[in-house]
């Protein structure tokens, strides 16, 4: 009888140093608001492994809370079983550290805006690039979700600029199936399309953006709201009825104030301040009723109270303040 060769199988085994690693197999988000925990929940549903960072502990657990409740909501409209909904959450994972999104290949800056000023503070936002760039990869993507601040900005002070590009993940309609992407003066073509690449797994049509302050969405939807709230100023119609109409006249999911609420009107008057200072135009000035309601302290459904009035769960309970209306 022969001799029974035996063969090492190890050469034929892939070792840690020769494994590929699949694109966007583990994602970095930095930031525990609303954007955040959106673009958490979204990628972790698409298979992606997710490290969520927060500022601190509170912080990181009303995230981690915010995405479940979200995810219940999918299970009571059959959209979604309890099982997947564990497994989505268990690709989630939550930490406290910068550091801890350094075998990601893809990071993206969303840190939510100062709940008193609206304001995404731009040298915070540069210190977390920094932060990304000296723990990730040489090939890792780092990215910001922005609409009124450029990409090249954010970029300026890094070693390797052309990693770097803008997403904009709608926030009032978080189940869009569009998102805008954004090259900045640096974004390599590779990145670009990588990038898009990313969007595409995520079950979303990219959007290309030529990069401008306030790119497309917010520039047209910030001019809507102002001249809404002329409208409704002007006693033309009342605020439910001017959102009744966008809503069931041209298709708009939620009407210019509805929108206005769930956004946060803190943030959309800092868009509209944005905008205004960046191309002089008085469309994108804030309305006097928009500023009123600011410092009224009326921000939307995360005060419960803003153009409308909201219970906790942010269904309206009072239609139109303005006329005492009670719905």
């Amino acid at each position: 009888m022969a001799d029974m060769i035996i063969e090492p199988i190890e050469p034929y085994a892939l070792s840690k140093k020769v494994q590929v690693k699949t694109l966007f197999s583990r994602i970095g988000v930095i930031g525990c608001g609303i954007e955040a925990q959106g673009i958490a929940r979204i990628a972790s549903w698409y298979g992606m492994e997710v490290v969520l960072v927060a500022k601190d502990q509170e912080k990181l657990e009303s995230a981690i809370n915010g995405i479940s409740k979200e995810l219940d909501k999918r299970i009571q409209s059959w959209g979604l079983t309890p099982s997947e909904k564990r497994a989505i959450m268990g690709r989630i994972q939550g930490s406290l550290e910068c550091s801890s999104v350094a075998g990601c290949d893809f990071v993206i800056e969303a840190i939510p805006a100062n709940p008193e000023t609206g304001f995404r503070d731009l040298n915070e936002r540069k210190r977390i690039f920094r932060e990304v760039e000296k723990v990730v990869s040489e090939d890792a993507i780092i990215a910001t979700n922005a609409t009124t601040i450029v990409i090249t900005e954010l970029a300026s002070e890094l070693k390797k600029r052309d990693r770097t590009v803008s997403l904009h993940f709608f926030v009032s309609s978080p189940e869009a199936k569009i998102i805008e992407v954004v090259k900045g003066l640096y974004t390599s073509d590779t990145v670009y399309e990588r990038v898009c690449k990313f969007v595409e797994l995520i079950n979303r049509d990219v959007i290309p953006v030529m990069e401008s302050a306030g790119i497309v969405s917010m520039r047209l939807y910030v001019a809507l709201l102002n001249e809404a709230c002329h409208t409704l100023m002007e006693g033309v119609a009342s605020m439910s009825d001017i959102d009744k109409t966008m809503e069931i006249g041209l298709g708009m999911r939620f009407g210019p104030f509805r929108s206005a609420d769930f956004i946060g009107l803190e943030k959309v008057v800092i868009w509209m301040e944005n905008l205004y200072e960046e191309f002089g135009q008085q469309k994108y000035k804030p309305a006097p009723l928009l500023k009123r309601l600011v410092r009224a302290k009326r921000l939307g459904v995360h005060t419960k109270a803003g153009f409308y009035k909201y219970d906790d769960e942010g269904n309206i309970i009072a239609e139109d303040f303005l006329s005492g209306k009670i719905g």
